[in-house]
Order: structure tokens, then sequence, then C-alpha cells
């Protein structure tokens, strides 16, 4: 049993744990719903919800097993919660969470918690039969992911299917990018240990967290001396700069730079942190660029922001061609399912067709902006073939050989499993990363 994430009382936890499964059921954003917890159970809430999202699969077969008429939504979604958290390993002491689930149901709906208190009990019964049997017969109850989602990762990834589904319902580190213009990772880490906080540097500017915390303990977070992203995203800033890519030259001062699709300002900040650019952020969705340009602030950057669609140039561009070009393009996120468990239910399986079609039009509408002698980063936070190397096939083959080049430094599919990373750093999430030149 793990410790409890949070003070307030579980009851509490759970109903809002379970209203968030019901608006992910409806096919709202996990993060959207969490905005809206009150500020005092939103990281409890946010622990549960996103175990019960793991488990999500398994779940939702023992339900549909131990009371075959799907009961109304508000009460499916406390007793589907529950029986996720049961599910081993047990987040909470099994009397604790049935006692806590019931008193839940009974503040909603009192004539259900008979129901409820009755199938939570026979599922702890019946659980050493129960989870082996629904893990041998049921693919989504084994792997917690939907059914076509697992046929597309088996598809594409034949060897490493399994993995990838397992990884993705592990729980993810914390990783820091230290910002190059205020520091380093050694120096960084002193100061975490000034602080109490233990980490170890990945390189220059890279620190993994021993456990995550809140970016308020992050000394000089608020200055902008250190950002959170994850190491596979932290790869996107020095692969578009040339930095230690090799036949690559690095970017001038002042290099004219598009970010294409830039929030939530990451990648944007990253490349700002490195080196001293001409950059024009742009992002289709006018709330989320805000947050881009809250993050320049936090860090005392600079950067022209424009809320425009990438593939609509004639909207934005002023005729000035780009020295570079990045193209962190829309996709499914399959690759930070990990950080974002809900990703997984609220997509469909046209969504990777249509992103497949975003993705080809924002790169053959921003090519032609590319200087002679420029370079675009096709990147994607997914491991989905069509949203990654099947992507930058088609559009070499649309380009010609003699318009645009691949480079032999190109990333590819970054998957984030153990063997694909140095054996005392754990993985980064899924990404994929082209680095395109413009003869």
């Amino acid at each position: 049993m793990s410790s409890s994430p949070s003070s307030l009382p579980l009851a509490r936890l759970l109903g809002h744990t379970a209203e968030a499964l019901a608006a992910v059921r409806a096919g709202r954003s996990l993060t959207d719903v969490l905005a809206a917890v009150p500020a005092e159970a939103r990281a409890g809430t946010q622990a549960l919800s996103f175990e019960t999202l793991r488990r999500l699969g398994a779940a939702n077969a023992v339900r549909a097993r131990l009371a075959p008429k799907t009961p109304p939504a508000e009460i499916d979604a406390l007793l589907t919660t529950a029986l996720a958290l049961l599910w081993p390993p047990e987040v909470y002491a099994p009397h604790v969470l049935v006692d806590q689930a019931v008193k839940a149901v009974r503040k909603r709906s009192p004539q259900a918690a008979g129901f409820v208190n009755a199938v939570l009990r026979r599922f702890l019964r019946e659980r050493e039969q129960l989870v082996p049997a629904l893990r041998q017969g049921d693919p989504v109850a084994a792997h917690n992911h939907p059914a076509w989602w697992i046929a597309q990762v088996k598809q594409d990834w034949p060897d490493q299917w399994a993995a990838l589904l397992q990884a993705a319902n592990e729980r993810p580190p914390m990783a820091l990018r230290v910002n190059a213009r205020r520091g380093d990772a050694v120096g960084y880490v002193a100061r975490l240990a000034e602080q109490g906080l233990s980490g170890r540097a990945v390189g220059t500017h890279a620190v993994l967290l021993d456990q995550p915390v809140a970016v308020t303990q992050l000394p000089g977070f608020a200055d902008g001396d250190v950002s959170v992203q994850d190491l596979s995203a932290q790869r996107a800033a020095p692969l578009l700069l040339g930095l230690d890519v090799p036949g690559c030259a690095p970017l001038p001062a002042g290099a004219r730079v598009l970010d294409a699709c830039a929030a939530p300002g990451g990648k944007t900040a990253h490349l700002l942190e490195l080196a001293d650019l001409d950059l024009l952020a742009l992002d289709a969705d006018p709330q989320r660029l805000a947050r881009v340009g809250e993050t320049l602030q936090r860090i005392g950057a600079r950067a022209e922001l424009r809320a425009a669609d990438g593939r609509r140039v004639a909207d934005w561009h002023d005729g000035r061609p780009f020295d570079a070009i990045l193209l962190d393009a829309p996709c499914s996120g399959s690759g930070v399912v990990r950080r974002h468990p809900d990703i997984r239910w609220l997509r469909r399986p046209a969504d990777i067709q249509q992103l497949a079609r975003t993705q080809a039009e924002l790169l053959d509408a921003l090519w032609p902006l590319l200087k002679p002698g420029g370079r675009l980063v096709y990147a994607t936070c997914s491991f989905f073939k069509a949203e990654g190397q099947r992507q930058v096939d088609a559009f070499l083959q649309r380009q010609g050989v003699s318009a645009a080049r691949l480079d032999a430094a190109s990333p590819g599919h970054l998957l984030p499993l153990a063997d694909n990373a140095p054996s005392d750093v754990p993985p980064g999430d899924g990404f994929f990363y082209a680095l395109l030149h413009k003869p």
C-alpha cells in the first residue's frame, strides 16, 4: 500500500476523482478538469485520477463482470474508480478504500451505497481468481489501453509493443532543464541539496530529480533559472541550432527562426536560452500562445508571438524567409501517455489519420519559407509511425531528392524504453525527430 496522496478525507478525493473520470469519458481533457478542482484537493485528485486512468481497462472489465447492467453514470464512475484503486498493487488498504468509496456514494446517491458496497466486497473476495483471468482473456484489461491502440502499437513495433504499453502505465521521472544563461546541471544539483532535495546531472544542463516535487519547491524556478522538461523534449533545441550535430554548422547569432507550433513554450524557451535569435513563436490557439509569453517572461527572454494557423501562410507571414524552423507538430501524444494517461481513452482511430493530414499540410506549407541552406526540425511526441518515420518518408518523396535532405544525425523514433537510454538514466518520453536540410 502506498502512502496517501493527500491529507483530505479519502471520500472527498474519490468523489472528485470520479467526477474527473466521468468528464474524461465525456471527452474532456483531464488537464482542463483538474484545473477546476478546488486547490486544496487538486494534488490528491490528480494522483488518484492518474492511477485510475492507468488501470481503467481492468476496472471497466471488472465492473462489467460483476455488475453487467451499467449503473447511472455518476455511480458507475465512483464504482469504477474504486475498482481501479483496488486492482493490484493497492493504493490504499482495501477496507479503507471500500469504506470511503461507500461514504462517497452515500453522499451522492444513498440508495446506491449497498450496491457499491456489495460489488467492491465481492471483488475483494474473488480478486485472486478474477485478476489473472481478466489479464489472460482481455487485452484491454491486461494492458489498460483501448483495443485499437494496442493493435496499432503491435503493428508499428511488433517486437516492443508489450514493453511500450507497460511503460505507458509507469510513473515518469521529473526532469529539469537548467537555463544555460544562469548555470549548469552540476551547480543546480548543489542548489537542490541546499533545499533538502536530491537529483543528478544528466549532461550539461539536464537534471533528474530523485522524487517529483511541486515547481514552487524548485530553487530559482520563479526567476527562470530552471524549467520542467522531459529529457526527450530537451533534444529539440540543440538539434535545430546544430549543436553537436556532425557536419551541421551552428546557427549564427541573430538567425531568423520560426517555432511553428510553439505552445506551451518549453522548446521556445530552450532555444532562447541557448542562442540569440530573431524568433517568431506561432500557435493557432491564442490562449495557449499566452502561456508561451508567460514562460518567456519567467526566463527573461523575448520573441515575437503571433496567433495563427501555420498552414495559412498568407495570414501571418511577412515574406521574409527563415534560417530555421521548428515544427513540433500536433500529434496523438502517444509518447507522453505516462504523463497524460487520459490521452489513450480520449483518442479515436480516425484522430491519427486526421493528425497525419495536418502534419503533412504543415510540412508542405512551411518548407517554402526556409532559405536555401536552411533547416527544419520535424518533431512529434508520438511513437506511432504514421506521425513519425512514415510522415517524413512521404514528405521526402513529395519534395524529391534535390529539394530536401534528411540529416543522418536525425534521432528518428525515440522509444520510452530502458534499453534506449543509458543504464543509469530512465528513458525519456516517446518522441520522433527528423532534421531536414534545404539545399
